[in-house]
């Protein structure tokens, strides 16, 4: 299949499971998982009207920067982030959805400072508390919360999280958990708006969407398999 393929089936289960849902398609955002994609096929899947892109590593957003803001694409920074790299994210990715350490936020907010800005993140959550995996223990997002309010130039739009690799509908109980912990979140920091929830990947966004995502990352379903570039 064609991208343009490829992206209309995917919209076409997001509408589906919205409708399962009773939410509206327009209060979920596709984000399309670009690492390792060429920028001649990412134009492909913006000529189909994709918008958002998902960015995993900063040497590439560094490359394909210019080529997106020549299409006026809005950047995801959606992969683990180094204190090193984090010059080359700030200010040019609408938001950075792996959060998830303190050192990382101060630095965050360091960066943002200088160039007088207030930096969008998520706070990247280990929902199924796995070792291997990115994202702050569920016991430890309260902190950072705290300290982001304390951070004049970061603003915590919401949460993340990859749940285990688990079968589709074995997944949602992990994105369940994630929209609960939000809502236990909210009352306690209103200074946050804490309203996105990004969950759900290519073999499972339409369950995410059953539990209240607000964006979905979505690259394989939409590129095919990719090679390192």
């Amino acid at each position: 299949m064609s991208i343009a393929e490829n992206i209309e089936a995917v919209r076409e289960n997001m509408a589906a499971a919205c409708r399962r849902a009773g939410r509206d398609i327009k209060d979920v955002q596709l984000i399309a998982v670009t690492k390792y994609v060429e920028t001649d096929r990412i134009g492909e899947a913006f000529a189909c009207g994709a918008k958002a892109v998902g960015e995993n590593h900063a040497q590439e957003v560094r490359d394909k920067l210019t080529f997106y803001k020549q299409h006026g694409a809005e950047l995801h920074f959606i992969g683990q982030l180094q204190s090193n790299k984090v010059k080359y994210i700030i200010g040019n990715a609408r938001l950075i959805q792996s959060a998830d350490r303190e050192k990382l936020l101060l630095d965050i907010d360091a960066q943002a400072k200088k160039l007088d800005l207030v930096q969008g993140i998520l706070l990247q959550v280990n929902i199924g508390d796995e070792a291997q995996k990115g994202g702050a223990a569920i016991q430890d997002v309260p902190y950072l919360l705290e300290l982001a309010c304390g951070l004049r130039h970061i603003r915590v739009e919401g949460l993340m999280c990859v749940p285990p690799d688990v079968a589709p509908e074995a997944a949602r109980p992990y994105f369940a958990r994630l929209y609960e912990l939000r809502e236990k979140l909210r009352p306690l920091f209103p200074e946050q708006p804490l309203r996105e929830l990004s969950m759900g990947m290519s073999h499972d966004y339409p369950e995410a969407i059953l539990e209240g995502a607000t964006m979905v990352r979505v690259g394989t379903a939409i590129f095919g398999k990719r090679n390192k570039l």
